[in-house]
């Protein structure tokens, strides 16, 4: 069964890096597609770019649209963990699944240089979602009260990490619900 899905986001390179690179970190979300470069990931809405690297600006921009079957998120979690060395800091993609049945389904992947670094944008993202659904309701203070929780949990979510093993860097993800129509540029 083939699903539509869109991927977006920017991956900040680090300084230095080439694109025989690049394509080398993207190896596995090419051969999924059956493609050869970076520069054959166009896609299958006119008006988005695909996958687009900007030397100068150091910053790798997804905004994809394709038909993928099961496995296409496994293989962009592997795509991100290989990616994730040659990355600045860690960021967001934003992953929305159209279903055949007319639900949207909406998932963040982070990735990153770190688990640490990983762990850190995923709390900025918590901490940024829960104020802005707060503040609707509820006065400043009240909010950073919230987020201030937030931080804690975050910070003893890393302790306990830390003391089990040594955490491995994995992409992480998180399920979010979403019922906006596709992102068009």
């Amino acid at each position: 069964m083939r699903t539509e899905i869109h991927v977006h986001g920017s991956l900040y390179l680090r300084k230095g890096v080439a694109l025989s690179q690049l394509d080398a970190g993207l190896q596995k979300w090419l051969e999924y597609l059956d493609l050869e470069n970076i520069d054959e990931m166009t896609s299958l809405e006119p008006d988005e770019p695909g996958v687009t690297f900007d030397q100068n600006a150091r910053v790798l921009d997804i905004c994809w649209t394709g038909e993928v079957g099961r496995s296409f998120q496994r293989t962009l979690q592997e795509t991100l963990l290989n990616l994730g060395p040659l990355l600045e800091h860690a960021s967001e993609i934003e992953l929305t699944f159209y279903h055949e049945d007319g639900r949207d389904e909406y998932q963040i992947i982070f990735a990153g240089p770190s688990t640490e670094s990983i762990h850190q944008a995923q709390r900025r993202r918590m901490v940024e979602d829960v104020g802005g659904l707060l503040s609707r309701h509820f006065g400043q203070n009240e909010v950073h009260q919230v987020e201030a929780l937030v931080n804690t949990l975050f910070d003893q979510d890393w302790a306990n990490k830390a003391s089990q093993t040594e955490p491995e860097l994995q992409p992480s993800a998180s399920l979010l619900p979403f019922r906006n129509k596709k992102h068009l540029h």
